[in-house]
């Protein structure tokens, strides 16, 4: 049996196949027309007309003003009138706006701030400009110069201070989006504060929002809005919020249920005969942490070059519950750095050493320190190692 063909195999089975007819359509009509269909996909998937708005997508936003557009033409409206099953030309009338001839879809990606090449589609662009990048430059362009940054800039340098000590910390913005006054951020490099926060109010996008009054520590301020802050520390990859100094006691000798047991404070005193730790004895202190047995750390101190390889005796301990052990160490260390013992030791191979976690300082100033960290106050004060006391930071 011969080969039957296409039209002859179609022909059997009854078949009736029609010449293709060739579209009369401008190219102008059928990008319309396809513009237009693009919009009835976005429809039927969302069940929503596409809006405007710019936390919207991007294709989102160009759907939506295309479709303004076909609505404002009347020539455009004819082209699509027969393949609006959904009714799409008749929803609430767009805001009266200067007709445009012609719908140019390069026009409109630029107007949002996306280029894309001369032969691609709408859907295929080749460099969308990143949001971030033109809220940043509005930003930018918006801040004035702080009348009153005098009043601002020693809350800065208190906060740059805490930071050092380690009484602040800072965190990834994502983990915590929340914005109230008071609160201290670092966007694109720069700290950070949220001087007020005006009356919340919603949007035309029917969002509530507030407009804060943020102070930049290079004593410019702006007046953006809190859900704008948000975007631009989400967006900004560096974005960290500067938390507050821990409210509440880090110390406590009475542990409440919820509380977690992370370690101890100790200070420690050394029996060693060296000649400035004889002569230095009831001011040679020893600070330190650990989450383990004070008594197992110091089992083996007269061999060990860490304890001046000489026996020690506990002469204070403060229990902590909640709180980065690492930290506070070094918060302390950093705190009573001038008056670090500086003493080289032989250790048991007869190789010199040199101690660290000793001080020259007295015990009830060491007890007045861990208060100040109690009470959240440490970043106020500074040891003075020459008077033996703390004193406020000038």
């Amino acid at each position: 049996m011969a080969e039957l063909s296409d039209l002859e195999l179609l022909d059997e089975l009854g078949v009736e196949v029609k010449p293709e007819k060739k579209s009369a359509r401008t190219p102008r009509e059928e990008r319309i027309i396809a513009g237009f269909e693009e919009i009835q996909r976005f429809f039927e998937q969302h069940g929503r007309l596409p809006a405007h708005g710019e936390d919207n997508d991007i294709f989102e936003r160009l759907y939506a003003t295309r479709l303004d557009q076909i609505r404002r033409q009347e020539e455009c409206r004819a082209i699509v009138q027969e393949l609006d099953h959904q009714g799409l030309l008749d929803a609430s009338s767009v805001e009266a706006e200067t007709p445009i001839d012609e719908i140019d879809d390069d026009e409109l990606l630029s107007q949002l701030g996306v280029s894309a090449t001369s032969d691609s589609d709408v859907t295929q662009l080749r460099h969308v400009k990143p949001r971030a990048e033109i809220r940043a430059a509005e930003e930018i362009a918006n801040r004035t110069l702080c009348e009153d940054f005098d009043t601002f800039k020693p809350v800065f340098e208190a906060v740059q201070k805490e930071l050092d000590n380690g009484v602040r910390e800072t965190r990834p913005f994502k983990d915590d989006a929340r914005i109230k006054k008071g609160d201290f951020f670092i966007l694109t490099g720069q700290k950070v504060y949220v001087a007020e926060v005006g009356e919340e109010f919603v949007t035309e996008y029917d969002r509530r929002d507030n407009r804060l009054r943020v102070i930049y520590d290079n004593g410019t301020e702006s007046d953006i809005l809190l859900r704008s802050l948000q975007r631009a520390l989400n967006k900004d990859q560096a974005g960290r919020r500067i938390t507050n100094p821990s409210a509440g006691p880090l110390f406590s000798g009475d542990k409440n249920d919820e509380d977690l047991a992370s370690g101890t404070v100790y200070v420690l005193r050394s029996k060693s005969d060296h000649p400035v730790v004889a002569e230095n004895r009831d001011v040679v202190h020893k600070i330190g942490v650990t989450g383990g047995s004070i008594e197992k750390r110091i089992a083996n101190a007269s061999h060990d070059p860490t304890f001046l390889m000489a026996d020690v005796e506990v002469v204070a301990t403060y229990k902590l519950y909640n709180i980065n052990r690492t930290k506070l160490e070094k918060l302390i260390h950093k705190f009573f750095a001038a008056a670090k013992l500086d003493i080289k030791i032989k250790d048991r191979f007869g190789q010199p050493v040199v101690p660290r976690e000793w001080f020259l300082v007295p015990l009830f100033v060491i007890d007045e320190a861990v208060e100040k960290i109690r009470d959240g106050t440490i970043a106020e004060y500074e040891h003075d190692p020459q008077a033996a006391c703390l004193r406020r930071s000038q």
